[in-house]
């Protein structure tokens, strides 16, 4: 027992914790963690239903063990608050004062003046140092950095500047605490899609030089991970109380619900360009980025045809472009014979969104309409200070009492996957320029309610382009 004891992290915990025994998911933690001791993988992250013991193991014991075999290793903890940090901080230096951690590890030891929970050292010179996301590491360094459950609540998760926060303390600060050769652990449930998480495996999707090995283990309904203490009948109330978003995100590991929450696949109809009716009102609706369109913010505009109690997506675009090129895609450029989208469709009103963004471009935009002579009426409409929920709400009713459609297609299609990851997904600008429209339409906008009637267009009439753009009408 001590000698397996000693070469692997599943029997360690067994030996120093009496009484905690190994479910299915924890023995393939402590696989996995024993690969990264082994030196096989220098980047380990890890995803796993809430409460489900992990803990236990990455923060609580597994550094114990390192320390066993090499008492000189600076450990540094990390978790969402310093205190937790040093609450796991605790249970460690008790667990290398037990006498069952001297029988496995006689040479590791506690220095005299270890007193604190969260920063204490070996006789070596190895240590612990806890700190919570945000603080200060006072010029210490690892060669073992560990960091649990990064957000201290669900709504953190859900804040775009909470989550940058986390992400510019781990880049500037953490990182570079890493001693070359060092080894990172991440140990963690989904949040977002765009969480803490989310972001090391889009870094490296984008070639970034650290290579994760990602686990994820998902609370399967068929198969619990720890059937021992959480089993079906348990996870199936779990997920009744959570509701459908927050069960795909902190126990399933997958932060955009397949079926949707906000809206749902099955809302959406969809058209070719010779489905669309002959007669429609087209109106234009948009939401801005910052200036410059850095980042992951995209200039979204969008063409709508209404008919009747229809609503039909017709044109547009999305881009991650500055206001100058959107307002060629909007208002085309003369000199170049190069029509935009106000040429093209005729729209009866644009509405943007009047957000400090819109502000902050209006006045060049108007210039700009002047300039190319692509006049349309501009109404900008008010956020009113409401979240993006609130906003959408009208456009959501639309979606669900099936009156909006979609083209088939790519570009359809990657539209619709937006909408089904709202309110959890990374961008929602899309969601943005729907939820205008819907807006407008509810407050029965003097631009829709009393627009004057077009004359009926036959199916001819309509300028049908290459296969790809056949959606688009003119």
């Amino acid at each position: 027992m001590r000698r397996s004891a000693r070469k692997t992290l599943q029997a360690f915990i067994e030996y120093t914790k009496p009484g905690w025994k190994a479910g299915r998911m924890h023995k393939e933690i402590c696989e996995r963690l024993d690969r990264v001791v082994r030196g096989d993988v220098d980047r380990c992250l890890i995803c796993c239903p809430p409460q489900h013991g992990k803990s236990d193991i990455s923060s609580r014991r597994l550094p114990a063990y390192v320390l066993g075999h090499v008492p000189n290793t600076d450990v540094i903890s990390v978790s969402a608050t310093e205190a937790l940090a040093a609450d796991f901080g605790r249970e460690t230096r008790n667990c290398i004062d037990s006498s069952e951690y001297r029988n496995l590890f006689p040479g590791t030891r506690l220095a005299e003046d270890s007193q604190a929970k969260g920063r204490w050292n070996t006789q070596d010179g190895g240590g612990y140092y806890a700190v919570g996301i945000g603080g200060t590491i006072m010029g210490r360094g690892g060669e073992l950095g560990l960091i649990d459950d990064p957000f201290s609540s669900w709504e953190d998760a859900q804040n775009e500047g909470a989550r940058d926060r986390v992400w510019d303390w781990y880049t500037g600060t953490f990182y570079n605490r890493i001693r070359p050769g060092g080894k990172i652990i991440v140990i963690n449930h989904r949040m977002h899609e765009d969480d803490f998480a989310g972001r090391l495996i889009q870094q490296m999707k984008d070639g970034g030089p650290d290579k994760w090995e990602v686990i994820e283990i998902p609370a399967d309904l068929e198969d619990p991970p720890w059937a021992e203490r959480y089993d079906r009948a348990a996870l199936e109330r779990i997920k009744a109380v959570s509701g459908p978003r927050k069960w795909s995100a902190l126990y399933m590991q997958n932060p955009t619900p397949a079926e949707g929450t906000f809206f749902k696949r099955e809302w959406f109809r969809r058209y070719r360009a010779e489905d669309l009716p002959r007669v429609m009102h087209k109106y234009l609706t948009s939401d801005h980025a910052p200036a410059g369109g850095e980042g992951n913010d995209f200039n979204c505009v969008r063409v709508w045809g209404l008919s009747g109690d229809d609503i039909y997506m017709l044109d547009g675009f999305r881009k991650q472009t500055t206001m100058d090129v959107v307002s060629e895609r909007v208002l085309g450029v003369r000199e170049k014979q190069q029509q935009g989208l106000i040429q093209r469709h005729q729209p009866l009103c644009w509405f943007p969104e009047d957000d400090n963004n819109w502000k902050a471009v209006a006045g060049f935009v108007t210039k700009e309409m002047r300039r190319e002579g692509a006049y349309c009426r501009i109404e900008p409409v008010s956020p009113n200070g409401a979240n993006k929920e609130i906003k959408a709400q009208a456009f959501q009713a639309m979606c669900a009492q099936g009156r909006v459609w979609i083209p088939v297609g790519q570009e359809g299609d990657e539209l619709i996957e937006q909408y089904i990851a709202f309110p959890g997904g990374k961008n929602d600008d899309e969601v943005d320029a729907g939820a205008v429209m819907g807006r407008v339409i509810n407050d029965a906008h003097p631009a829709i309610s009393k627009a004057p009637p077009k004359p009926e267009k036959r199916r001819g009439d309509y300028d049908i382009g290459s296969e790809e753009e056949s959606w688009k009408v003119a």
